[in-house]
Order: C-alpha cells, then sequence, then structure tokens
C-alpha cells in the first residue's frame, strides 16, 4: 500500500503533516506546491488499496479527483477549514473539515491527536494568521512569552516561504521544507539547529523592507488597498504582508494585490480582524479566487477586472 500526503505548502499545511507523521511514522510520497496551487489531488496516481491523507486544500477545489480516488478504491482522510461545497459520503472517506474563523488545519488534526503536538500546532496557527487561537493552543504548554515569540515568528516564516507564482519563487520548496522540519519533534529545535531558518528569516526581513515601502492605493478606516510590483520578492512577500498589516489594524479590511508578468494581479484578501468574516465570499465572486472567511484570494484578477475588484472589495467590508 502507498501512502500519499497531499498538503498545501503554507504553515498551517506543513505544521499539519508535521503533527500527523510525528504521531504517525510512514514513509510517504509528498505532493504540495505553492500556497496557492491548492487543486493537488489531480495529481496522485493512487491505485486500490492506497491511502491519501489531504491537508488544507480546499474540498471544492479538488473534488472530481477525490471522487474519482474514492471511486478506484483509495481511501481518503481529509483535514481543511476553507470552503468546501458539499461534502460527499463514502465509505473510505474520513472527513475532519471545520469552517470556524479562528481554526485552522494545523488545529484540526491537534484536535485528531488529542494535542499529541502541540507545539506544531501553535506554529502553523501563528502561521496562518490567527494569534489569539495560537496563545489559547499554548496556554497548557505554560511556555514563556519569548518560547513563544520564537513559534509565532517560525509560523510567520513557513508560511512567508509558501507563497509565489511559483516553487522557483521560494526560497525553499515546500516538501523540501517539510523533509527539513521532519525530524524535529520540538520546534525550538529547529529554529537553534537548523539553518533554514536563518535563510528564511533574512529573506523575510529583506522582502518586508521592500514591501513597506510601498503606498497604499486606497486607505480609508475601513479598507486598505496596495498594490505591489511584478517582482519574486512582492510575490514572496504579498501574504504575510496582508497578514502583518492586519495585525496593525485590525479594525481595516485589506487586499494585497501583485502584478502579474503577463498582465493582471494576484490577489490576497484579510477580512478585519474584528470581524473576521466574508473575505472567501467575496474572492469566490472572481474566476480564480478561493479561500476561508477570515482570508482568501485570487489567483489571476485581470486587469480589466480591477475597478469591479475594487468596488466589491469596499461594499463586502
Amino acid at each position: 500500500m502507498a501512502i500519499f500526503d497531499v498538503f498545501n505548502g503554507d504553515a498551517d499545511g506543513i505544521c499539519a503533516l508535521q503533527q500527523l507523521r510525528l504521531s504517525e511514522p510512514a514513509d510517504t510520497v509528498l505532493v504540495t506546491g505553492v500556497k496557492r496551487d491548492i487543486s493537488l489531488l489531480k495529481r496522485v496516481d493512487a491505485a486500490a488499496g492506497d491511502h491519501v491523507n489531504a491537508l488544507d486544500i480546499s474540498l471544492d477545489k479538488n473534488r472530481e479527483p477525490l471522487l474519482e480516488l474514492l471511486e478506484r478504491g483509495v481511501s481518503v482522510r481529509y483535514f481543511d477549514h476553507h470552503y468546501p461545497g458539499e461534502i460527499p459520503e463514502h465509505p473510505q472517506f474520513d472527513v475532519h473539515i471545520e469552517t470556524l474563523p479562528d481554526k485552522g488545519t494545523s488545529l484540526l488534526v491537534d484536535d485528531f491527536l488529542d494535542g499529541a503536538q502541540r507545539l506544531w500546532a501553535v506554529v502553523g496557527t501563528y502561521g496562518d494568521n490567527f494569534d489569539d487561537s495560537a496563545r489559547r493552543a499554548a496556554e497548557p504548554l505554560q511556555l514563556s512569552d519569548d518560547v513563544l515569540a520564537q513559534l509565532r515568528e517560525l509560523g510567520i516564516l513557513i508560511n512567508y516561504n509558501g507563497y509565489g507564482a511559483a516553487v522557483a519563487d521560494l526560497h525553499v520548496p515546500p516538501d523540501e521544507l517539510f523533509r527539513r522540519i521532519s525530524p524535529y519533534a520540538d520546534p525550538m529545535d529547529f529554529i537553534r539547529g537548523d539553518d533554514t531558518f536563518k535563510l528564511l528569516r533574512d529573506g523575510y526581513t529583506e522582502d518586508m523592507t521592500n514591501a513597506r515601502a510601498a503606498r497604499p492605493e486606497l486607505e480609508t478606516e475601513r479598507h486598505s488597498v496596495v498594490i505591489l510590483p511584478a517582482e519574486k520578492w512582492a510575490r514572496r512577500v504579498s501574504g504575510v504582508y496582508a497578514n502583518d498589516l492586519a495585525q496593525a489594524a485590525p479594525g481595516r479590511a485589506h487586499a494585497m494585490l501583485t502584478r502579474l508578468d503577463d498582465g493582471g494581479f494576484v490577489v490576497s484578501v484579510r477580512a478585519p480582524l474584528e470581524r473576521p468574516e466574508g473575505a472567501d465570499a467575496l474572492c469566490r465572486q472572481f474566476a480564480t479566487g478561493g479561500g476561508r472567511k477570515a482570508a482568501a484570494g485570487i489567483n489571476n484578477l485581470p486587469d480589466a477586472e480591477l475597478d469591479n475588484f475594487v468596488k466589491a472589495f469596499s461594499e463586502a467590508f
């Protein structure tokens, strides 16, 4: 029997899988990509009797290949917090999906494992910009403020590494990043013992410096729209910069648009942290949009749709 681990290449997907593999060691086939590459099940070449774990990828965006895998005799276990659409029923389909605005896939796996690998759940939850949820999850661990700050930074850096139009934009391919993380049951040992942490920290610092020099196209008490250029650094930093702005102004909705080389924009939307709902509904109005209630995106917004997007964004929040 072959086992396939199919996971989002961001912090929530990687940390969810890290928890699962620490508790269930296995030699598996890794299937992942950049954060926005979520239609991953179509890349799984599984046969009857094989098993697939899907983590932090929208069921709605993977429905067809999921049904094909189940009909082929493949068992599938699914952990996710994005909009799923109608959830199919099948004897070989084990579903763990919740769409609460403050609970990511790392916490769903943490529930499944009864907190056995809680430290990595905290890292993934910080990485997905759920700071309050991460602090609550960490309370039983009685960690110092300094350790919590380092776990938060690690989560942000892993998440930062997932953004890009292609794997070539990233500092470390997500499957390789998971392999580097996988030996460490304690995230603090990874921070202290692996050069990857410094690599990501240095890249993040430089890219964020560039991003903070960009002036908003629109800024009101309730809305902010920032447009970044068609550069690798901008593609890498767009999502985490949107998270950073959201934390700094929790009453404001944020839209981060990064120009694409061939025209159009990649869009990251953050609902106000004080009202973390509506981002997914907004982005699903556009052809390549999707996500979750608090944070969502559009993979390719045509130039001609820019004004329509800004209008819909302003009305949504």
